[in-house]
């Protein structure tokens, strides 16, 4: 069952049955909607070279990086200019299958013919050997449906997996990670200089297609992947994309409003999605609860939470309305995945920062 099928079918069940517990809604921006900055009302100009360095300076990255942090309007959008690229140069991208759909969109609208790996219950990494083409491997750290970071093993099999050709490289969407500094794991694989980083104000900030970064690491930027003047080259057509394809100054005041005047505000967030996510776990059985792995249960910010029982079961033995996991892609993996984003999850009139 599709995204789209599963909306309408949640949508009849909720009507057909109102005693169920629907943890099915996938809509964070609906639901933390009161607490959404408003867009400046100034006219002032903002360049895109400063938001650069504003944001390295929020995540605690080095300045000097600035020259390959590249501005875009958001993972999506940076996605999409990276996907152009890696047609350009015939390269293999490996995306997670049961993540994101619209990674595969985004690669088929870019010409490529990705191959996928699955994260569900845990990320199993491509095996194939390395040959003489580019080679990307995308993954979401912190990755959803799973609701958690890479574990430090998960880590380790990535670093090898690049040590395994100088030709390799991985994308890191970040987009769920709402802390500072980033993830442990992010840095150790920025720290390979093979990585390249995607980040945005869409979670944290709760603006979707605004404002965002891709971090070309040192590696990438200096060599493209090729060594001499072709990766010279190759490094400035990316630049080149991104210059050309660049937010508008509206997108670029407001990411300025956000990462100056609201920098509190992907904290705030983390504290209201806890207790949402506290509120759902005391409203589902102890069996239920179980099924939910500790990691993505204590994940800061997470709230998707993926449970070995199949969504049919769940409605059926529980009266929990889940999400079955063919919504995020094709899997193998039975279970299903709850979310804590339902009014019942919200707080009471008058409690907490949705209401200040």
């Amino acid at each position: 069952m599709r995204f789209e099928e599963f909306q309408e079918f949640r949508q009849r069940e909720l009507i057909g049955s109102p005693s169920l517990l629907d943890a099915a809604e996938t809509n964070v921006y609906r639901a933390l909607a009161p607490m959404r900055p408003e867009p400046p009302a100034d006219v002032s100009t903002v360049h895109r070279c400063d938001l650069a360095r504003a944001w390295l300076r929020r995540f605690q990255l080095p300045e000097e990086w600035s020259g390959h942090a590249m501005v875009c309007r958001g993972v999506r959008h940076g996605l999409s200019v990276v996907f152009q690229r890696l047609h350009a140069v015939q390269a293999r991208l490996w995306l997670p299958g049961d993540v994101y759909p619209v990674y595969f969109e985004l690669a088929r609208a870019a010409g490529l013919e990705p191959a996928s790996y699955p994260t569900l219950p845990t990320p199993v990494l491509p095996s194939s050997p390395a040959d003489d083409r580019a080679e990307y491997l995308l993954l979401a750290n912190p990755s959803k449906p799973l609701g958690r970071y890479l574990s430090e093993a998960e880590c380790a099999a990535v670093i090898s997996w690049l040590r395994a050709s100088p030709r390799r490289r991985v994308l890191i969407d970040s987009v769920y990670d709402l802390g500072v500094p980033f993830a442990v794991g992010t840095r150790r694989l920025l720290d390979t200089g093979c990585a390249v980083l995607l980040h945005s104000v869409t979670k944290g900030w709760l603006w979707p297609r605004t404002f965002g970064v891709v971090l070309l690491g040192p590696e990438h930027a200096g060599h493209a992947g090729h060594a001499g003047q072709a990766g010279q080259t190759e490094w400035a057509e990316w630049a080149e994309s991104f210059r050309s394809d660049s937010p508008t100054p509206e997108q670029l005041r407001l990411a300025d409003r956000l990462l100056t005047e609201h920098s509190d505000m992907p904290r705030q967030v983390v504290d209201e999605l806890a207790a949402r996510a506290e509120r759902l776990f005391q409203r589902l059985p102890d069996d239920v609860i179980g099924a939910i792995p500790t990691a993505s249960r204590t994940c800061p910010g997470n709230y998707f939470f993926p449970v070995g029982i199949p969504a049919e079961t769940l409605r059926r033995e529980y009266g929990v309305l889940a999400m079955p996991v063919s919504v995020f892609g094709e899997t193998s993996w039975p279970g299903s995945v709850l979310t804590s984003l339902a009014d019942t999850f919200g707080p009471a009139p008058g409690d907490g920062p949705m209401n200040r």
